[in-house]
């Protein structure tokens, strides 16, 4: 079972799960998001979108833009999804042999708004996700740009961004209409596809949230007090990670090994342990007495994931 971590200069492989011995796999910019789908992985990064059956050798699967930030495959592994930025959602039906573009989501009323100056004054398509339980629903996260759901298999959109911060980092599908999202301006949940909000982080002071998971019925959180630049100014990152034994419907402050001034920016389940990586390099992993660190890379760790 071997764990796989996204940074800034590509994928790092490790078998035994810890970062004694590790082995750079694939050299990508920027590994925004490592995901496996029925035992093969997918490494979105600014250089391409790339595929393997054993995390040890890649290919390349050409979509039509190279900076790919995010990746799903359909339950039934027959489309392969690819976002991008700027913010373009493409679709392959023949495992990344030719890529359609999938016109619908460029017609969505709010696309105009879709900008930032500290993104090229464009926008990423940050995260992409599909339950198991509603297989034609595709649901989107931009980054700047709010939620979007589609139910036909991204080919029409329906705007799900009313109540919601529009800096979307991460969306998390826990069920068919149940999702967190990790926003630059706090955490938000809904339980109805996207059409109401519920804002998570009300009782806490940091609210620049990266990822989230959920593990054994846990919702698992962290946050920082700003948005990057400011985490190596004077007050730092001021980070917190944040666990919820409720199924998220509040958050309760737990230390970590690195706190505060290192921010957890990726989450995986490996071995019925949730790890975590920070933009120090640290790996941690939940213990059942605490967190503890398993050990430390000289990058930034974007993502995680736990290839079997």
């Amino acid at each position: 079972m071997a764990l796989l971590i996204g940074t800034d200069d590509g994928v790092v492989r490790s078998a035994a799960g810890t970062l004694d011995e590790t082995e750079r796999v694939l050299g990508a910019d920027d590994a925004l998001r490592v995901r496996i789908f029925d035992g093969i992985a997918f490494a979105a990064t600014r250089s391409g979108l790339y595929r393997s059956t054993d995390g040890d050798s890649w290919t390349d699967l050409g979509v039509p833009r190279e900076e790919v930030f995010s990746v799903v495959t359909s339950p039934d592994s027959e489309r392969l999804y690819a976002g991008t930025h700027p913010a373009h959602l493409y679709v392959s039906t023949d495992d990344g042999a030719t890529w359609r573009e999938l016109d619908g989501f460029l017609e969505l009323p709010s696309r105009d708004e879709w900008h930032t100056p500290r993104h090229r004054n464009e926008a990423h398509l940050r995260s992409l996700g599909v339950h198991p339980d509603a297989p034609d629903r595709l649901v989107a996260g931009v980054e700047v740009g709010g939620v979007h759901v589609s139910e036909d298999r991204g080919e029409t959109w329906t705007e799900r961004r009313d109540g919601l911060h529009d800096d979307v980092h991460h969306v998390l599908v826990v069920g068919p209409d149940d999702y967190v999202a990790a926003c630059g301006d706090g955490c938000y949940r809904t339980h109805d596809a996207g059409r109401s909000w519920t804002r998570l982080d009300t009782d806490v002071d940091q609210r620049y949230f990266r990822e989230t998971i959920v593990a054994d019925g846990r919702l698992y959180a962290a946050a920082a007090s700003g948005a990057p630049p400011n985490w190596e100014g004077s007050r730092g990152a001021d980070a917190a990670l944040f666990e919820s034994t409720d199924g998220g419907d509040s958050f309760g402050n737990v230390p970590y090994p690195g706190a505060p001034t290192e921010v957890v920016l990726a989450w995986t389940v490996r071995d019925g342990r949730v790890l975590a990586g920070t933009n120090e390099g640290r790996l941690l992993a939940r213990e059942v007495d605490g967190w503890t660190t398993l050990g430390t890379i000289s990058t930034r760790i974007r993502s995680l994931a736990t290839l079997d």
